[in-house]
């Protein structure tokens, strides 16, 4: 009963995704500066559905690969205002944006 995975979203703070005993947090991704956060958490959304569908992967790790995704997309939402930063992505703008989630978060013990 309820739900397997469940993904609350932090704003400025990142995003938790939980799935049973595991956790994953992702950082929101530092920006020198926010125009306007209205639609960041619409536009998480979208990007972690669109991650998703594109995938058609419910396994724990893609979802993890989906909030970095909605995370990436949101980053870009906030940069100016309404939708004008979203609609001149190109698919290669949004995996450098994705990739700096990789490098933030990537660390050697």
């Amino acid at each position: 009963m309820g739900p397997k995975y469940l993904v609350i979203k932090k704003g400025e703070h990142g995003a938790l995704l939980f799935n049973g005993k595991s956790v994953f947090f992702a950082p929101a991704l530092p920006l020198t500066e926010v125009i306007d956060p209205t639609g960041a958490g619409d536009t998480f959304a979208g990007g972690f559905m669109g991650w998703m569908a594109k995938t058609g992967d419910l396994s724990f790790a893609n979802m993890k690969r989906a909030v970095i995704y909605g995370s990436a997309m949101a980053s870009f939402c906030v940069e100016k205002f309404s939708i004008e930063r979203l609609k001149g992505l190109t698919p290669a703008m949004i995996r450098n944006r994705v990739q700096k989630f990789a490098d933030l978060v990537h660390f050697q013990a």
